[in-house]
């Protein structure tokens, strides 16, 4: 019943118009005050301890790196080279926005980073050309979450700190995973389109073959910072925070190298970063505050004991804790979904037989669900508020269902093929 008084006020707050963080304040707020009434002397020490931690350095630093990308030219230059290759699939353009995503994912460890971005370059070719704008929305929103898949990723380096993974193996498993998904998505776009009139750009002759190898020159600086933020990592050169900050140094030298790197380009990026970190931030001590009082009162700990003792077989219980993920993604932000489950969850889990790292990995795609999930999902703000034209965040959830059914589809392959996941880290660690 309490849980059901929580969804509702949730729903209702958020279909008013109120920004996310303020319903996740006002709900937590009010259900204190009703039942447990210990946040007015908790908040300050809870928003002081949020964001006094190591890890979320990361976040502004991440968002920073893509910041300096795109106004240094990268992500055009890398969006215009994808473009050219591949515009001659059904979608067009459209398979551009994701694989851009998933090679942008591999500089930032950020979903809200990756939609921002690369919606940013891409949303207005899209329209002018005339792609669906649906698709074109839905298409950002969900490619935008493969930044916490394809490494390197915040939500991750949480999840190894929550449950001590190793973070080397977590990021290593995401790579197969994420491009496998990348791929679902590109396939999903292709049969989508098929029933949609062909936009203009796919009416034009391509480039000749010797022009657009030169052109893959241009993705060049995306490996690089790949590289120097994976391989500190993987050689233990730095820790995932410090690695964001060598990620930042990398993309500061590619700026420089283009002749962007100005005071007033710097200026641009680090008030962007400040806009969308703050937004983020806000979000988490929201979310953090209203998983406090959630976590007072034991409800998501008591639904998951409850799943824990229906006697259900090991993939039984992954199903239920799967539906049970879905259902907690429409409601709360991603940090605050493992901050209140994982503790029980992990250990459940490892004593049905699962390995931690694919439970990694198998709870990040999840997390990715619930960036696109309405009401709550980050993705969809982020998408709808960089929009070009006038229209409801309704086509943004109806532009990401597609891409649901592709994750999905991902979730169903890692419960029943593991090794989809795990393949990979175990040669490199063995």
């Amino acid at each position: 019943m309490t849980i059901t008084l929580y969804v509702v006020g949730l729903l209702a707050l958020m279909f008013a118009g109120l920004h996310v963080g303020t319903v996740l304040f006002l709900v937590g707020w009010i259900g204190d005050a009703v039942q447990a009434q210990v946040l007015p002397s908790m908040i300050g020490n809870l928003a002081w301890t949020t964001m006094n931690e190591f890890l979320l350095v990361a976040v502004p630093l991440f968002i920073l790196l893509g910041e300096i990308l795109l106004r240094s030219g990268i992500a055009d230059r890398m969006y215009g080279v994808l473009a050219e290759w591949l515009r001659w699939l059904p979608g067009g353009l459209l398979h551009t926005n994701v694989v851009a995503c998933a090679l942008f994912a591999a500089t930032t460890g950020s979903s809200v980073a990756t939609a921002a971005t690369i919606g940013t370059v891409g949303m207005p070719a899209l329209q002018e050309r005339g792609y669906n704008e649906r698709l074109v929305l839905g298409s950002l929103a969900a490619g935008g979450t493969l930044g916490i898949l394809i490494p390197p990723s915040i939500s991750m380096i949480i999840y190894g700190a929550l449950t001590g993974a190793s973070v080397g193996r977590l990021f290593v498993a995401g790579i197969i995973p994420g491009i496998v998904l990348t791929a679902t998505m590109v396939v999903i776009i292709a049969i989508t389109s098929i029933w949609l009139p062909d936009p203009e750009d796919r009416r034009q002759p391509a480039k000749p073959l010797l022009e657009r190898l030169r052109g893959t020159l241009d993705l060049a600086p995306v490996f690089f910072i790949f590289i120097v933020i994976m391989g500190s990592i993987y050689f233990g050169l730095a820790t995932p925070t410090e690695a964001a900050a060598l990620g930042v140094v990398g993309a500061l030298l590619i700026a420089a190298g283009h002749r962007r790197l100005t005071v007033s380009m710097l200026h641009e990026a680090f008030l962007s970063t400040l806009r969308t970190t703050a937004m983020v931030l806000l979000v988490i001590v929201a979310a953090f505050s209203l998983n406090f009082i959630l976590g007072f009162l034991g409800i998501p700990q008591s639904i998951a004991n409850w799943v824990a003792g229906l006697g259900l077989s090991a993939y039984q219980t992954i199903w239920m804790l799967l539906v049970f993920y879905l259902i907690l993604g429409c409601f709360l932000e991603v940090v605050s979904m493992m901050v209140t489950t994982i503790g029980i969850v992990v250990p459940l889990v490892v004593h049905l037989g699962f390995d931690p790292v694919w439970f990694g990995i198998f709870f990040t795609i999840l997390a990715e669900l619930a960036m696109i999930t309405p009401p709550v999902g980050l993705n969809l703000y982020v998408v709808q508020s960089i929009r070009t034209s006038s229209g409801s965040i309704y086509d943004v959830f109806i532009g990401t269902l597609p891409f649901a059914g592709a994750m999905l589809l991902v979730l169903v392959l890692l419960i029943y093929v593991p090794e989809v996941a795990l393949w990979l880290p175990d040669k490199m660690f063995e």
